[in-house]
């Protein structure tokens, strides 16, 4: 399975909405897919349409080796789109696995079991802290979305710098191989000078396709749908479609 991190500790950026819309776009052009929520918020979780109060076991119980993956995974309502659940319980796991060895690879010595999926997306925190080193060890590659306004590129050189932490010392496969502008509003300069700064830093990381400031978008997680089935006419749903398409092209191609 190719294994995507979605990280950035800046909050608000857009990483919960590039794991739910992709996962779910993905799932309809036909590719088996498995969201992976390490967020003690869980909204990765809820905007897949999934009720915690019915999750049994859940990335909490999988990280602190209770239980199998495969004992947590659970079906989402959209094609081809499974769901590794993360509820409130999971916001004290790094407080249990503090004084525990590999505490930084429990994630990542579940993957096996995970196999069967084209593609996984870990949605991390907002932070730089256990969960989300979890995930970067457990991932091939690193999506970073970075939204189009001021102060966009803030944190992302302390990321750069756990990224390079993480491949020197336990995961040297890791790659920052995707960057997504999110928010950008064609209205504005704004959005331009920032999408093109981001370019100039990351290069070929970045994705031709930019995520819209879009009210729809925005509306779909408080229905607990995917925008491509809330709205398929809206323009975050054709961004949306347009990005899964680059993902395949970047990270599908040879996968499987």
């Amino acid at each position: 399975m190719k294994t995507v991190a979605v990280a950035n500790q800046k909050g608000g950026v857009g990483k919960t909405t590039c794991c739910v819309n992709l996962a779910a776009e993905l799932g309809r052009q036909g590719k088996k897919v498995l969201v992976l929520d390490i967020d003690p918020q869980g909204n990765s979780t809820s905007g897949l349409g999934v009720d915690v109060s019915n999750v049994n076991n859940s990335m909490y119980h999988v990280i602190l080796d209770e239980v199998s993956p495969t004992s947590a995974i659970i079906p989402s309502a959209w094609e081809g789109v499974w769901v590794l659940p993360a509820t409130l319980d999971l916001a004290g796991s790094e407080v249990e696995l503090a004084g525990v060895m590999s505490r930084e690879t429990r994630l990542a010595r579940h993957m096996g079991a995970m196999k069967d999926f084209d593609i996984g997306f870990i949605d991390c925190p907002p932070s730089l802290g256990l969960l989300t080193v979890n995930a970067l060890v457990a991932a091939d590659s690193l999506l970073v979305p970075i939204q189009c306004e001021y102060y966009a590129l803030e944190g992302v050189g302390q990321l750069m710098r756990t990224i390079s932490l993480v491949q020197r010392y336990l995961n040297e496969n890791l790659n920052l191989d995707g960057v997504v502008l999110t928010m950008y509003d064609v209205r504005t300069n704004l959005s331009k000078e920032v999408a093109d700064e981001v370019r100039n830093q990351f290069r070929e990381a970045v994705f031709d396709t930019l995520i819209p400031r879009n009210v729809r978008l925005s509306e779909a997680p408080s229905h607990g749908k995917p925008i491509c089935y809330y709205d398929p006419e809206s323009a975050g749903a054709g961004a949306f479609r347009n990005l899964a398409r680059e993902v395949q092209q970047r990270w599908l191609a040879q996968e499987r």
